[in-house]
């Protein structure tokens, strides 16, 4: 637990932030202006509620049925009606880190003071998080458009202590009327608008992209390190990672990844002892590693831009503007730029994860590598390595498919009122399986890369990539025959998703 509060402002969120709520939750707060803010605003809705103004979805029906105008003693019923018939989510729940991000960004969301509702309900958002508890919101029924509106009306059940809703609290499955209680909480009450602005809002199709980025990071940082070991194992070169290279080109991401990849190699003992031989130069595998990898880094940083903005968005509608008085009308909802982002993180995944097959190919290869077939010695009576690389061509092929943009699709939702639609949620859903089978083929590729170490030992490599061996080889022991491949791969995964392949 983190002894330092997390301070919700609504527009000073970081992804750094967001980081540490994820590995080590701690309790959330509000900063104290955040009060001033939202009774700003909520009296703008009041004083509208007040004079009989017609203001969508505060006095009048949704969507195509924004023209109905809803009398005064149905305007609390019309936002419970909007949240029971909006819960129409399937499928199973999403992540528990992502639905806690969810409940994070939707009260940041709404502290921010431009959708009219009352601090109370911030706080029974910032009271769930303090709960520790995980809402259970199923993750399909959004297109991403007039915001994540099925799953976000799963998320407020909860807040309504409607029995339909659920949490994941104490190692057990809770409905919200039995969990409000237990948990010390007040079920919430909804006034004019209250239901509307937790429903609209991009916050689930954020929070997929953001901890699909937060993840591939990770693994761009252990795809560099998993590729400066491979070369070893197979013998390479060092010197398309001359940083003058990388500068001719002047792309970012490459000089980035060049400069890793050199100073990992720097002073090698395998590298010395193939200085003379005849090989001009390695496949693109290994020699365009840097331009590969970069083209990719310089994908999530831009995926990063537009997810940090989207933190403190203000994705509601209408917006309410105290200074002004007005209640304006938008589209912010419409999750275009998440899609984006999560998409452009599947493709740089995928080919991180391609690119690393190839490598893991080569290094099975003896005609290539120079080492044993399959990595193994006695190949034949034993296969080594075969089927570790079929599986991460299989894993491959999967994310080539789930690399197709979400983003591009679209179907006419509302009678069409809402007609055309961003799909961030399926962008991101996709971007998170494409993350988990990135993981899988580094790992592969890490093991292989250390195998083919043992296999030129008694050389030795540089300090920082041995010490990368010794975190493999503390988890795993050398292939010298064949065993369950699946166990060594499932306890290699989590050094390349938990940032814990360093070097010294």
């Amino acid at each position: 637990m983190t002894s330092k509060p997390l301070v919700l402002h609504g527009d000073a969120l970081t992804l750094a932030e967001v980081a540490t709520f994820l590995d080590a939750p701690g309790s959330v707060t509000l900063a104290p202006s955040v009060t001033a803010r939202c009774q700003a605003s909520r009296d703008v809705v009041e004083a509208a509620v007040a004079a009989g103004a017609v203001v969508y979805g505060i006095t009048t029906g949704f969507g195509k049925l924004s023209s109905v105008h809803i009398p005064a003693s149905d305007l609390r019923q019309l936002q419970v009606n909007l949240v029971l018939s909006h819960a129409a989510g399937v499928g199973e729940p999403l992540p528990p880190d992502v639905a806690r991000l969810v409940l994070l960004l939707k009260a940041n969301n709404l502290a921010r003071g431009l959708s009219g509702v009352r601090l109370e309900v911030v706080e029974s958002l910032v009271a769930l998080l303090n709960t520790g508890a995980i809402p259970v919101i199923p993750s399909q029924g959004s297109v991403g458009a007039s915001g994540d509106l099925a799953p976000l009306a799963h998320l407020t059940l909860i807040l309504l202590g409607h029995p339909a809703g659920a949490v994941d609290w104490e190692g057990a499955r809770w409905s919200a009327d039995h969990f409000l209680p237990a948990a010390g909480l007040t079920p919430l009450a909804l006034e004019a608008k209250e239901g509307l602005s937790l429903l609209n809002g991009t916050q689930v199709s954020c929070a997929l992209g953001v901890v699909a980025l937060l993840q591939g990071e990770r693994l761009a940082d252990a795809a560099d390190r998993c590729c400066a070991l491979s070369i070893e194992a197979f013998a390479g070169s060092r010197s398309p990672f001359d940083p003058r290279i990388a500068q001719a080109r002047g792309q970012q991401g490459q000089q980035q990844v060049a400069d890793t990849i050199w100073q990992l190699l720097e002073g090698s003992p395998i590298l010395e002892s193939h200085a003379d031989c005849d090989k001009v130069q390695d496949p693109y595998a290994f020699r365009c590693a840097s331009q590969v990898h970069g083209a990719a880094r310089d994908t999530l940083a831009f995926a990063r831009q537009l997810l940090e903005r989207e933190l403190n968005a203000v994705t509601d509608n209408p917006l309410v503007f105290a200074e002004s008085g007005d209640i304006l009308s938008g589209g912010n909802f419409h999750a275009e730029p998440c899609a984006f982002a999560s998409d452009a993180i599947a493709l740089a995944l995928t080919e991180l994860a391609s690119i690393s097959e190839r490598r893991v190919a080569q290094l099975i290869d003896p005609a290539a590598s120079g080492l044993p077939a399959f990595l193994v010695a006695g190949s034949g009576l034993h296969s080594g390595f075969m089927i570790a690389q079929v599986t991460a061509a299989a894993l491959v092929s999967e994310m080539k498919t789930l690399s197709h943009p979400g983003v591009v699709d679209s179907i006419p939702t509302s009678a069409n009122k809402e007609d055309h639609v961003s799909m961030a949620t399926w962008s991101g859903r996709k971007a998170l399986m494409v993350a988990e089978r990135c993981q899988q083929v580094l790992a592969i590729e890490l093991l292989a890369a250390a195998q083919g170490i043992d296999l030129r030992r008694p050389l030795k490599s540089t300090p920082a990539l041995e010490a990368i061996h010794r975190q493999v080889r503390a988890q795993v022991a050398p292939w010298d025959a064949d065993r369950v491949m699946a166990t060594d791969i499932a306890a290699i995964a989590p050094l390349l998703s938990t940032g814990l392949l360093v070097s010294d």
